[in-house]
């Protein structure tokens, strides 16, 4: 999956997903050519897990499948593009602004958009920006990537002075590092021109200048939007900045590009057409990419690393990159059986307790893993990682400790049993309120099937909470299938009562630029599925996003990694494997995994 912006998540998040997927969107510019550069060719890319299923970038919120990214941001690209070569760090050349400055004590920021071309010829304009603000200003929450205070709460008011200038006044003073980097990452420039229309038939004209016209609009291309039958003969769809225009979308969810032929930024596809195929299995791509077949990029399961030698023998590279995301449990502390167990915070650090999380780097990723310490990657965000991140973090591993910290609160512990509760009630050695005589610690917990890693790693994780008679039961879905089941339970601040699910893990949640939480730990944060709220934690995220101060980061990091408001797991690393004569694909950039097509070209 795609990790450019905060996004994804799940639901794709993705649930920010996801499976090991590969990334799409991502650095700019194809770097020193080597050997001759071959125009034209067939590309074709491997996806394990899941697919698209929505095409409006703009989301739902009850639709945040990640993938969608990977189809769409192509096609229609952000307006800060995250990721610049192996940085992480924000692209100017793929960006669709000429500069972003703050005045005004940061209360202001003026906008300089580039003059870019929509594919059909006319400008992107600033009218395609306040097109794009009128339709969320009128709609959230019902926007995936919505997070409550920020764009477009946190804009008082929009000026365009004239058509590639855009002026916004917002309610506070922001860090400008995080407004750009976590906020105007996130949003994409749309073409109100061909766009701002209520009907298929009707005319284009201004409804989005009205909060009723608004909501009009954003009510009808909502529904187009999901009609993945239509996605490449709507015309709606073919009007795009991008560098790719969508040529095919089967109903396996394969999806093909070709050139934007109208691509204003600097790198102009090579190639003639990238094709992105789907698998359900890592097994299933690992079998296409060693019988030889026409897989240009995919990636390697970690639990197949002896695989390497056979790859490079079939004329393919293998590189790794590091990501920059958080791999996680999430618990969902509203759930009716279990959500009260959940809410207490000593049962969250027994089961972080009994995650053995050096062994699953060790034995299950083969080393290519970050810790898993708390909410910031070690490898990718090294600058971000607070001093108890980098000693281990607060909840080593270790079932004595989690042992006696339940025993401690009214539980009988029955190791390789069933630990019950002793002493129901709410008193400092109580099991903690709404929480009943006899009830187990048995949660059920869901991940993304198709990786045996993946797989390996929960079963691990059931037999280590076992030791304490922590109850894990465990069931695979196919990502698209967790992630609605999941993601149609979080369209308000918590999940409902009545939503099933009780744990759910989708291999990791990726950050953007600046790891600070924001979106995931806020209460009604657009990836906060489990509805973790926490008053101080909603001050030390604000403080991070108000301040560049380093003090204040580590202390919004140091409280999230003590508060679990996630269950914290070793996050894989990402080998990706690529046709040797296949170039432009390296340096791989942390942010989106180094997959940026248009700057690739085949060497002769």
């Amino acid at each position: 999956m795609r990790l450019p912006r905060r996004i994804i998540a799940v639901v794709t998040p993705l649930i920010l997903a996801l499976a090991v997927a590969a990334c799409s969107g991502g650095s700019g510019g194809s770097g020193s050519a080597k050997g001759h550069i071959t125009r034209g060719g067939t590309a074709t890319m491997a996806w394990v897990g899941a697919s698209p299923n929505f095409i409006f970038p703009l989301a739902p919120a009850t639709n945040t499948n990640g993938y969608n990214q990977n189809l769409t941001d192509p096609l229609w690209p952000p307006l800060v593009y995250a990721g610049n070569g192996g940085q992480t760090a924000v692209n100017p050349q793929e960006s669709l602004f000429s500069s972003i400055i703050y005045g005004n004590g940061d209360k202001t920021v003026t906008i300089d958009l580039k003059h870019w071309n929509w594919s059909d010829g006319k400008p992107v304009t600033s009218r395609d920006f306040t097109f794009v603000y009128n339709l969320l200003k009128a709609t959230v929450p019902n926007w995936w990537l919505y997070v409550p205070g920020l764009f477009p709460d946190g804009v008082a008011s929009v000026a365009t002075p004239d058509t590639h200038t855009v002026v916004l006044n917002l309610t506070h003073s922001y860090n400008p590092a995080f407004y750009t980097d976590d906020v105007l990452d996130n949003v994409q420039i749309l073409p109100q021109h061909a766009w701002d229309k209520t009907s298929m038939s009707g005319p284009v004209g201004n409804a989005d200048e009205t909060t009723a016209g608004a909501k009009a609009v954003d009510a009808f291309l909502q529904k187009e939007g999901g009609q993945m039958s239509t996605f490449t003969t709507n015309p709606l769809w073919k009007v795009v900045d991008g560098p790719w225009k969508l040529a095919s979308f089967a109903s396996n969810g394969a999806w093909d590009y070709v050139p934007n032929k109208q691509y204003s930024g600097p790198d102009k596809p090579i190639l003639a057409r990238m094709n992105n195929v789907p698998y359900t299995t890592d097994d299933a791509e690992l079998n296409a990419l060693r019988s030889g077949s026409s897989l240009d990029v995919g990636t390697l399961p970690l639990n197949d690393i002896s695989q390497q030698a056979v790859l490079k023998s079939e004329g393919y590279t293998v590189v790794s990159v590091p990501l920059p995301a958080v791999a996680e449990i999430i618990p969902n502390l509203y759930n009716a059986s279990v959500g009260p167990l959940l809410r207490q915070l000593y049962i969250r650090q027994a089961l972080e307790e009994l995650i053995n999380r050096p062994q699953l780097v060790s034995k299950v990723y083969g080393g290519y893993a970050d810790p898993g310490n708390g909410p910031v990657s070690v490898k990718a965000f090294p600058s971000w990682v607070s001093p108890l991140e980098k000693s281990g973090g607060p909840y080593p591993y270790s079932p004595s400790t989690a042992t006696a910290l339940l025993k401690a609160h009214g539980w009988k512990v029955t190791p390789n049993g069933t630990t019950t509760c002793q002493h129901p009630g709410s008193g400092a050695s109580d099991c903690g309120a709404g929480i009943t005589a006899g009830q187990p610690l048995s949660f059920q917990l869901l991940y993304s099937s198709g990786a045996a890693s993946t797989a390996e790693q929960e079963a691990a994780i059931q037999s280590s909470e076992a030791q304490a008679g922590v109850t894990i039961s465990l069931k695979p879905e196919p990502f698209n299938t967790l992630a609605s089941t999941v993601g149609i339970c979080t369209a308000s601040s918590h999940p409902a009562s009545s939503c099933g699910w009780q744990l759910v893990a989708f291999g990791y949640q990726p950050n953007s630029l600046y790891p600070n939480g924001t979106g995931f730990f806020n209460t009604g944060g657009y990836n906060n599925l489990g509805g973790y709220s926490n008053p101080e934690m909603d001050n030390l995220i604000n403080a991070t996003e108000y301040g560049s101060s380093t003090s204040a980061f580590f202390a919004y990091e140091d409280y999230a990694a003590r508060q679990l408001p996630w269950l914290w797991l070793p996050l894989r690393a990402s080998l990706f494997v690529y046709k040797s004569n296949l170039q432009g694909f390296a340096p791989l950039n942390p942010l989106s995994g180094g997959n940026n097509p248009e700057a690739w070209y085949y060497s002769s």
